[in-house]
């Protein structure tokens, strides 16, 4: 029993004076970390610039005395790393049905009241085949949108420039283009 006593001393005596000499090991590791931005601008996916369309209906006298204005929410859906420019065009001097034609200048094209979250200068655009600033100096940012108001005036609808024109539907593409400054 005494033997007992001792051994249990000892192995106690041990465990006390050998834990002030245990110490944790340590290891670290670094790693770097890169981000590399590259300036990008882009007409984002939920434009509905893209593949839409805007009508105008023309079925009453009515409708041809007076404006006729269509506002298209999330128009342009703008992601830019820097300031940017919108420009509009057609794709050709007329609205085309056939051989009978409209000229595009019966469109004019600016941003709605309400006109989304781009910022910028933004001018109404009457509609022709060569490039027009519709936003200038929109501040950078991502998916800034554009709500946008198509207009055609009644003093456009009322003239020779759409009446005693054949019925049809008249057709023209129209291209937004953001440039980066």
């Amino acid at each position: 029993m005494k033997k007992l006593i001792v051994i249990s001393a000892l192995t106690f005596g041990a465990i006390i004076l050998g834990t002030n000499n245990v110490q944790a090991q340590n290891t670290t590791a670094t790693t770097t970390v890169n981000i590399t931005l590259n300036d990008v601008i882009s007409i984002d996916a939920g434009s509905t610039a893209i593949g839409n369309t805007v009508d105008f209906n023309y079925a009453t006298a009515a409708d041809y005395n007076f404006d006729q204005t269509i506002t298209k929410a999330n128009s342009l859906k703008v992601t830019s790393t820097k300031n940017f420019n919108v420009k509009v065009k057609a794709g050709g001097a007329n609205f085309m049905n056939g051989t009978n034609l409209i000229p595009v200048n019966v469109l004019t094209i600016k941003a709605a009241t309400a006109a989304g979250t781009m910022g910028g200068t933004k001018s109404a655009v009457v509609l022709s085949a060569t490039d027009q600033t519709l936003v200038s100096n929109a501040p950078l940012g991502s998916a800034l949108t554009l709500n946008l108001d198509y207009t055609i005036p009644a003093a456009k609808s009322s003239s020779s420039d759409i009446l005693g024109k054949p019925a049809g539907t008249y057709t023209q593409t129209v291209t937004y283009t953001a440039t980066a400054l």
